[in-house]
């Protein structure tokens, strides 16, 4: 073998060689990695955005259409193009599932599409009117956030086509299961932009309009603290869930009935009903000591709710259920109602006001916050 000075050695060379070969090859195929298959020409103005399914390709344009193609042969849908815009389309995306299509335009409106016949779904309009320049689905499908030209951004529940919230300068941390609210967090001096939690320890960033980034830490047991104050702040027992039926047998130390409860499907209202005969019929608790304590703390409540119903301001009375507000809303006519309420009323569509019968000039709902914050105080005095 030669081991001269006067180089490398020849197999060293040789490798060397084929090596700067392979690699000229892959540089010149480069070339051809990219082609062109298909040119679409259909839409008649600028095309604004493009979006995939697993078998289908959205586009759409300023010409006010949005185009379905199969990704089979890229041949257009029989119910291609999608036309119910008056305006340009900025922005269209699919939902996960792929049978869902969402487009918003300049018109104000995010409306959503069936992909499998072209058919309207629901058309979703923005508050105020403002141009709607960018849509998306959450990854469940549950959830549809619109953003618009005038910074703000909504949550739309993408099943019953609600307006879910508006976004404001504010963060608000839920309980994922009750829904309650455990924390508002108001630092930010414009619209938020984003919010993400830590995976491993209780640290939450939240961006915003304002250029700033905010991180925040939890304390583990104030959360729990503020999630059981939640609970005990519900005003009526009767809206009570099978789970805070559970929540309350426990915090009256009757924890070992929890799942007698629960196999018998006892939620809010039907606690209240509950008698000595249909503790010892019904549920089976055989022991008359424990059956008198539940019709005791079961009295109690009734007491509480029946104190709570009479001492409640008319203020905070919802014209439309004749019960206290705990999401109330400020429609167009200046009065305030509770948002599901006043959502379900303008639904069938009564587009009147339920106070003065006359036409309402909006169907745009605003969290009434400063009611909700004197509720919220009330309810803090009235809760023993």
């Amino acid at each position: 073998m030669n081991t001269g000075h006067q180089g490398c050695p020849p197999t060293w060379v040789s490798q060397s060689a084929e090596f700067r070969l392979a690699v000229r090859d892959i540089l010149l195929q480069g070339k051809n990695m990219v082609k062109l298959i298909h040119t679409l020409a259909d839409h008649g103005d600028d095309v604004n955005y493009c979006a995939f399914s697993s078998s289908l390709l959205a586009t759409c344009s300023l010409d006010k259409t949005i185009r379905l193609y199969s990704l089979s042969d890229f041949t257009e849908l029989p119910h291609s193009p999608l036309k119910f815009h008056t305006y340009a389309v900025h922005c269209c995306c699919f939902s996960p599932s792929g049978h869902i299509l969402a487009s918003c335009s300049t018109d104000g409106t995010t409306v959503l599409w069936n992909t499998q016949n072209g058919q309207t779904l629901a058309v979703l309009e923005q508050p105020r009117g403002s141009p709607v320049r960018v849509c998306r689905f959450s990854p469940d499908s549950t959830c549809l956030v619109s953003g618009a030209a005038d910074g703000t951004v909504v949550l739309w529940n993408a099943q019953s086509y609600k307006l879910h919230r508006s976004v404001d300068k504010s963060v608000i941390v839920y309980d994922i299961n009750t829904e309650n609210i455990l924390h508002t967090l108001t630092q930010h001096t414009r619209y938020v932009t984003t919010c993400a939690f830590a995976p491993n320890i209780l640290l939450l960033a939240t961006g915003s309009m304002d250029k700033t980034v905010n991180i925040w830490q939890f304390d583990l047991e104030m959360l729990c603290q503020a999630r059981s104050t939640e609970d005990q702040l519900k005003p009526f027992t009767e809206d009570w869930s099978e789970d805070d039926v559970s929540t309350w047998l426990c915090t009256q130390e009757l924890k070992d009935l929890v799942g007698v409860f629960k196999m018998n499907n006892i939620d809010g209202k039907e606690l209240l009903n509950l008698t000595k005969e249909s503790l010892a019929d019904d549920l089976k608790i055989e022991s008359l000591g424990l059956r008198s304590k539940v019709l005791r703390k079961i009295e109690e409540l009734r007491t509480q709710v029946k104190t709570l119903s009479s001492e409640i301001p008319d203020e905070f009375i919802c014209p439309i259920t004749r019960e206290l507000m705990q999401d109330p809303v400020i429609a167009s006519d200046g009065y305030s109602y509770e948002k599901e309420a006043m959502e379900n009323w303008i639904s069938k569509k009564k587009r009147t006001s339920p106070m003065t019968n006359l036409v309402l000039p909006s169907v745009v709902l605003i969290p009434n916050r400063t009611l909700k914050m004197a509720i919220d105080r009330w309810l803090e005095t009235h809760k023993k």
